[in-house]
């Protein structure tokens, strides 16, 4: 069992992020306090429930940069909506709403990706900018300070709360990561628990094949998609309770970020490797490294270069694994055939 557990990426991931602890802990003296704990936990509900979402794509052999900016698009759209109309209802509708808004967006990714084999990089790209553009040009999206009265309850709800003891400042666990525990398990069972999960696995491992097992690779696609979009609208909302705001460019840019915490977790670029818990471990680690780098007093522009190293790091480990198994794959056909020869 342990020889099956050191090779795994999840470990190694799990042990870089206990090493990383311990030298930080030792540094600050900080960093096991229930209060800095809980703020780490804080900071990984919004790109946690991101990398969920950007995992199963990628798994698919896919890509999705537009998120954030559905994400965005979407929370400004439904609170302005609701603002207007002073709206003082619960937050379901308010989820709702962001979610068929989202799914939407969703949708149209999908329809070039899916239906007109679009490249995906290239499709999301396109529409991050489309969905930009709708905000800030058509919409002329500016800051909203005054949010629906449900989102204010949501943004004070708390799972826990703690206080530190010396200095008296307290922590809290957000309502949102009971979303964020919520989307992993709905997530987790269809990956791991469906025949649909495994035919995501499968497109991602090889498309022609998984067409010749039975699997809908449209559907698959579809409705990855339209979740990917679903997962960004309520992600947005989710956001704009918890800063108590609605900004129109504040996420922008956390693409990077995400897609770097789902490959670091071992999920090939290509598709068809990877696991949820390995991507949630890849993120939580980068979400630990930024928010101790703050702790540590360390200039931000180095947490965009550790990003930065983490994508090359991460796409020349994919080149090498592929070519591994290319490798791997041939050794046996040449076996094979020495075999079939003898006999």
């Amino acid at each position: 069992m342990l020889k099956n557990l050191v090779k795994k990426t999840e470990f190694y991931v799990a042990l870089v992020i206990l090493v990383i602890a311990l030298l930080i802990h030792v540094r600050s003296g900080a960093f096991f306090q229930t209060n800095n704990i809980l703020d780490i936990l804080n900071a990984s509900v919004v790109p946690g429930l991101f990398t969920v979402s950007t995992f199963m794509i990628i798994l698919s052999g896919g890509m999705d940069i537009s998120f954030p900016a559905i994400a965005a698009l979407t929370s400004y759209v439904t609170v302005d909506v609701l603002n207007s109309i002073n709206y003082e209802g619960s937050m379901v509708l308010i989820f709702v709403m962001a979610a068929v808004l989202g799914a939407l967006c969703g949708l149209v990714n999908a329809f070039f990706i899916a239906s007109l084999n679009l490249p995906p990089l290239i499709v999301t790209l396109g529409t991050q900018s489309v969905y930009r553009g709708l905000l800030q040009g058509a919409l002329n999206a500016q800051q909203i300070n005054m949010l629906p009265p449900a989102m204010g309850k949501f943004a004070r709800a708390s799972v826990y709360t703690a206080e530190d003891p010396v200095t008296g400042a307290t922590s809290h666990l957000p309502a949102g990561f009971i979303i964020f525990v919520a989307v992993v398990i709905l997530a987790y069972f269809i990956l791991y628990r469906t025949m649909f999960g495994r035919g995501v696995y499968a497109i991602g491992g090889d498309l022609v094949s998984a067409e010749r097992a039975g699997f809908n690779v449209l559907a698959i696609r579809y409705f990855l998609y339209i979740f990917s979009g679903i997962v960004a609208g309520i992600t947005g909302i989710v956001r704009s309770s918890m800063n108590q705001m609605v900004h129109p460019t504040n996420l922008f840019g956390i693409e990077m970020t995400i897609i770097a915490g789902v490959i670091l977790g071992g999920a090939s670029l290509v598709g068809g490797k990877g696991s949820l818990l390995g991507a949630l471990l890849g993120m939580f680690l980068l979400t630990m490294v930024q928010n101790s780098m703050l702790l540590l007093g360390i200039p931000g522009y180095w947490q965009t270069f550790f990003v930065g190293l983490v994508i090359i790091l991460g796409i020349s480990i994919t080149s090498y694994r592929n070519l591994v198994a290319a490798d791997k794959a041939k050794t046996l056909r040449d076996k094979s055939k020495e075999e079939l020869v003898n006999e």
